[in-house]
């Protein structure tokens, strides 16, 4: 545990020089607050509170920008100790890889839970202030942080396990972003055209929520808005949240950085210095 703390506190040094505790709490604190200031309107027709409302567009803030901050921060974890140099001298110290890699892990994802909390703690601080009766979607929002925290531990063990194979960051980089686009953007894309062209036949009864569960990004979005007052708020793929068993959709989420994880540690186990 000494070695993991070591090496956590050495890469939290690292991305607070790099200004990656500043961009990243920057990021979700702007975005945080646009999103609050402009989550009243609906509220009135809805029959529910401005911060469920306001869950409801954080859901669908989080599932783009926080994986985009994870893959910022872990593409080069591995690739970059490679270009420098630095990983021989890394594995001298008297630590297995997993334990580097989990100090790693630890580090970034500190930065990541204290983006969240500090944007979500603002745009709940705005629609406590907007609407006392905002008190009704508390345990949305906290569902939401500890969500979005596991959501981002998933794609920070994913980009570590892209950083071990492409072993250069440039490499790295191309393929973080090509699996930003693909989980974030495309797959949605893909299954509501499968949809279209089912017709309501099997694919849309039995397969689509399966597929929905398969990727991080949409099991988030499933659970976040099944569990939320203004799930009706929601459409396209999101739309389809009340389809799929709540429990099934906690699974996911929980399972997902586990396997991330698992996936990062076999991939650095094979980077030789």
């Amino acid at each position: 545990m000494n070695r993991i703390l070591a090496t956590a506190t050495t890469e939290f040094r690292i991305a607070l020089r790099n200004r990656w505790v500043a961009i990243a709490i920057g990021l979700m604190a702007l975005f945080a607050l646009v999103l609050s200031a402009a989550g009243s309107a609906p509220t009135g027709g809805l029959g529910v509170d401005r911060l469920s409302i306001t869950v409801a567009s954080l859901t669908s803030l989080s599932v783009y920008l926080v994986p985009l901050i994870a893959l910022l921060m872990s593409f080069d974890a591995v690739a970059g100790e490679v270009e420098r140099g630095t990983l021989p001298l890394l594995l001298t110290y008297p630590g297995a890889r997993a334990e580097i890699l989990f100090g790693k892990l630890l580090a970034h994802l500190a930065v990541l839970s204290l983006a969240v909390v500090v944007g979500y703690g603002i745009a709940g601080a705005v629609a406590f202030w907007a609407d006392p009766a905002s008190a009704a979607g508390l345990p949305a929002l906290l569902r939401l942080t500890w969500t979005s925290i596991l959501l981002g531990a998933t794609f920070l063990g994913a980009g570590y396990a892209l950083s071990s194979l492409a072993r250069r960051p440039s490499g790295a980089a191309g393929l973080a972003m090509g699996l930003w686009l693909g989980a974030v953007v495309l797959y949605d894309l893909g299954l509501l055209a499968a949809v279209v062209a089912d017709g309501g036949g099997r694919f849309t009864t039995e397969f689509f929520p399966i597929a929905l569960l398969a990727n991080p990004a949409d099991a988030f979005r499933l659970f976040n808005l099944a569990a939320s007052d203004a799930a009706a708020a929601a459409a396209g793929v999101a739309g389809a949240a009340g389809s799929v068993p709540l429990w099934q959709s906690a699974l996911s989420v929980a399972l997902w950085p586990a396997l991330a994880l698992v996936l990062a540690t076999a991939a650095f186990r094979r980077v030789t210095p």
